[in-house]
């Protein structure tokens, strides 16, 4: 009777154990599928020898394992990861790698995917453009084992023609986007570091339009940047002047 359990135990742990590898295959086959143009290219970009890819920790696939550093690339909104990092740095360090395109070229496909027509994009990013997507979760800074890494990139943007879509792009429906080089890379491991992103001309006191003047950025990205450091504790507000709020950084 005994080794007859013995053997119906086994039996279950195997079948467990099945069980298991398959639902971690059915997440990294989830995790990946999902993953754009500029997304892949840019995890392999990252990689480096010992890297392991799509490791599963703590119940989330993560893009890279290198050592204890888990590294995540977000080339959308950061909102959708914020339970993921938030629990996974409770117990790891992880890292945040988010690209920011500095310069764009409009690359026209057609249906063979053959390149009709190819032009740079008048817009520029920038560095501070990573608040409009850190808003959504400005505390992760504050978190001991969180960091942010900034990648400035040159990127092409793939486009399609859909007729009836996209009506303000004259029917040009947005398919993609693939990166073309990485001009810089900027590590924001504490508040302090992102702090650091506002310019060295800004007066004690200052509202989000001399931010706006000082970095040469728009008005609303100023106002997501104070958001931003106001919840990390690194600007303070000062009153107001002409019914505009006054920032000043803390002490």
């Amino acid at each position: 009777m005994r080794q007859s359990n013995d053997g119906l135990t086994l039996e279950l742990l195997r079948t467990q154990a099945t069980r298991q590898r398959r639902r971690r295959s059915v997440v990294v086959q989830i995790g990946t599928l999902n993953e754009g143009a500029l997304h892949a290219q840019l995890k392999e970009w990252y990689r480096r020898p010992g890297d392991l890819l799509e490791q599963v920790t703590g119940g989330f696939v993560v893009d890279l394992g290198r050592g204890d550093l888990l590294v995540e690339i977000q080339t959308g909104g950061f909102a959708p990861l914020r339970r993921k990092l938030e629990l996974l740095a409770r117990d790891h360090p992880v890292r945040l790698v988010a690209p920011v395109a500095v310069g764009r070229r409009i690359v026209r496909l057609s249906e063979e995917s053959e390149v009709v027509s190819a032009r740079r994009s008048p817009r520029r990013g920038r560095i501070e453009d990573v608040f409009s997507r850190l808003v959504s979760i400005p505390s992760l800074l504050c978190l001991p084992r969180f960091e942010l890494e900034i990648v400035l990139t040159h990127q092409d943007e793939l486009r399609v023609h859909r007729p009836g879509k996209a009506f303000r792009r004259r029917g040009w429906v947005v398919t993609g986007r693939r990166l073309v080089s990485v001009e810089e890379r900027r590590l924001l491991a504490t508040p302090a570091d992102a702090a650091g992103l506002l310019p060295l001309a800004l007066p004690e006191l200052f509202d989000t339009a001399e931010l706006a003047q000082a970095a040469g950025i728009e008005r609303r990205l100023a106002q997501q940047m104070t958001y931003c450091l106001r919840a990390m504790g690194v600007l303070d507000t000062a009153g107001k002047r002409s019914g505009a709020v006054l920032h000043r950084r803390a002490a």
